[in-house]
């Protein structure tokens, strides 16, 4: 074993041992946003949203312009792209499908400092169990994996005084490279 290896090996070891020490320390997925992005309004957007209801099995959303952009011919307000949030199972039968289209390899520069990751998908005729249509077309995607550690919600939450997350229990980029590897077998590049 490497050098490089042993380093990574002692934090994985150690990140692991501090979970099975403390519950609330381990992340999950809270969320997996799909989104394909067309960049126009028309049949091409709606063959896009029958795509992502296909693969996802939930109904899209459209998303706006936020400006009118004239060399690319879009004005504000227009809907140019869709997009899909998922939760809970379907969030991991989708994200399995996903990371088997591109070979369960991401890159470790694609995590942000909040522990989150973000990768596309070329085309999506690629992810297991689809198959191509040429009435449709082929479309790529960006799929947004949100990570984050029980007790967030106090960020959010509307009813009580929102709460401050303390850096200490954000979630790290060592922390979702471990969680990754654990549940879906990812491999960094």
């Amino acid at each position: 074993m490497t050098a490089q290896g042993a380093v990574i090996e002692e934090v994985r070891s150690r990140i692991l041992e501090e979970w099975s020490r403390n519950p609330m320390r381990r992340p999950r997925i809270a969320k997996v946003t799909v989104n394909i992005g067309v960049g126009q309004s028309g049949e091409r957007l709606s063959k896009a949203a029958k795509v992502l209801e296909e693969l996802t099995g939930q109904k899209p959303s459209f998303r706006k312009a936020k400006r009118t952009i004239r060399a690319f011919g879009v004005r504000k307000g227009e809907n140019i792209g869709v997009m899909v949030t998922l939760r809970r199972e379907k969030a991991l039968e989708f994200l399995k499908k996903a990371l088997d289209a591109v070979g369960f390899r991401l890159k470790s520069s694609s995590i942000d400092v909040h522990g989150n990751v973000s990768f596309g998908i070329e085309e999506h005729i690629l992810i297991p169990g689809t198959r191509y249509d040429p009435q449709v077309g082929i479309f790529g995607m960006d799929v947004c994996i949100t990570i984050e550690r029980p007790g967030y919600r106090i960020a959010r939450r509307r009813r009580a005084r929102k709460g401050h997350i303390p850096r200490r229990h954000r979630v790290t980029k060592e922390e979702t490279m471990v969680l990754l590897s654990e549940m879906f077998g990812v491999k960094w590049v």
